[in-house]
């Protein structure tokens, strides 16, 4: 059956070749349609030039978007962190030892609410209008618990990501732990994953074992991104542009070597501000990154110790007020960008053959994502050709 999607005052494609107009490379037509066939966009055009199809339905003048293409986030675990939060927020500062918190919860929690907890965050994301969402592992931190995430991260999505090295656990001597990451646990992880990921930073793992992660990742099949120069400058960005990588992710402290590096090898900067909202830390500024021409793309990290939002919206509300992005350029970086931080083509736009994933919001524009910040404005979500 074929779908006609009507009555769209404004269709962002993020598809300006098909000679659509609109600020930052976004491809707006205004009153527009869309036909969606076998879980694809078949035609997408202005809507009095529509193709017949099975089926119609008039969205009533609203706007439709891609789905939000989330490529950082931490579903699989158990246990709360809204006691870290608050003292952060009374002047504790963050060091990412909390993480040994969730990992004590996640190993003592059975599959089945590992599993209903993750469905929860994504059905949340779901109706904030993500349609595509990365998870990783790294609360397990041994071989049993690491595979059994990944395992349940599968059941939710394809885009899963090997986090074995998040942090060392206590009690490991780290050459034995980067031995066992690099070695037993990656075999047993690597059929459940698409992704390697490391988290190079102070107080975890340092250039020399990002770099063995990542490599050890890539022979056995996995492609590498890296958790890079959160906490303060290092050589997180160096080595996932020394890697290929497809993303470095968080770059807040990211020096004008790193830029160019970036920019140079095509790697993705993946900015995740509901980080710097939840750890007071300072915010990237994506206009440094824009301007040398870096592929920018927008992510939650929700995860219950450093940010707990699973809202693509507000990720881009606080990239508009606090990173120097247009609004343009944040929608784009939370569809197309996020798409780019995966390596997919056929989300995060609306264009033929591109999978039908959209979001319709209960607003004329796209501009209200960031114009009304904390108003549901996502009407409805469709996944492949189905409604969410």
């Amino acid at each position: 059956m074929s779908l006609l999607l009507r009555g769209i005052g404004e269709l962002v494609t993020n598809d300006p070749a098909r000679g659509a107009v609109g600020p930052g490379g976004l491809g707006i037509l205004r009153d527009a349609a869309v036909v969606v066939e076998h879980g694809r966009v078949a035609w997408t055009g202005p809507a009095a030039a529509a193709p017949a199809a099975d089926e119609a339905q008039d969205l009533g003048g609203r706007a439709v978007i891609p789905g939000f293409v989330d490529s950082h986030s931490h579903l699989v675990f158990a246990g709360d962190r809204a006691a870290e939060f608050a003292a952060r927020m009374t002047g504790r500062p963050y060091s990412a030892g909390g993480i040994r918190t969730t990992v004590s919860a996640t190993r003592a929690a059975s599959d089945d609410d590992l599993r209903a907890n993750a469905r929860r965050l994504v059905a949340e994301m779901r109706r904030q209008g993500t349609t595509t969402v990365e998870i990783k592992s790294g609360y397990g931190l041994d071989t049993a618990h690491e595979e059994r995430s990944l395992r349940i991260a599968r059941e939710f999505t394809p885009e899963t990501t090997y986090l074995g090295a998040h942090v060392v656990p206590q009690g490991h001597d780290p050459a034995g732990y980067l031995d066992l990451v690099t070695g037993a646990m990656l075999a047993a992880c690597a059929p459940h994953a698409r992704w390697i990921d490391v988290f190079c930073e102070r107080g975890a793992f340092g250039a020399d074992a990002a770099r063995a992660v990542l490599r050890a990742g890539t022979a056995a099949g996995l492609a590498p991104r890296i958790h890079a120069n959160q906490l303060g400058p290092g050589p997180g960005i160096e080595v996932a542009c020394e890697t290929g990588a497809a993303s470095a992710d968080h770059c807040t402290f990211a020096s004008d070597d790193d830029v160019r590096n970036l920019a140079d090898s095509g790697v993705v900067a993946t900015l995740l501000p509901t980080i710097e909202f939840s750890t007071r830390q300072p915010y990237p500024d994506a206009r440094r990154f824009l301007a040398a021409g870096v592929t920018v793309a927008l992510a939650t990290d929700c995860n219950p110790g450093s940010g707990f939002s699973s809202s693509m919206p507000f990720a881009q509300a606080l990239a508009v007020r606090e990173l120097g992005m247009s609004p343009a350029e944040a929608l784009w970086a939370a569809t197309a960008g996020g798409a780019a931080a995966l390596r997919r083509d056929d989300v995060g736009r609306l264009s033929p053959g591109s999978r039908a994933d959209l979001a319709v919001l209960d607003a004329p524009s796209h501009l209200h994502l960031t114009y009304r910040p904390g108003v549901p404005l996502i009407r409805a979500a469709m996944l492949a050709g189905s409604w969410t």
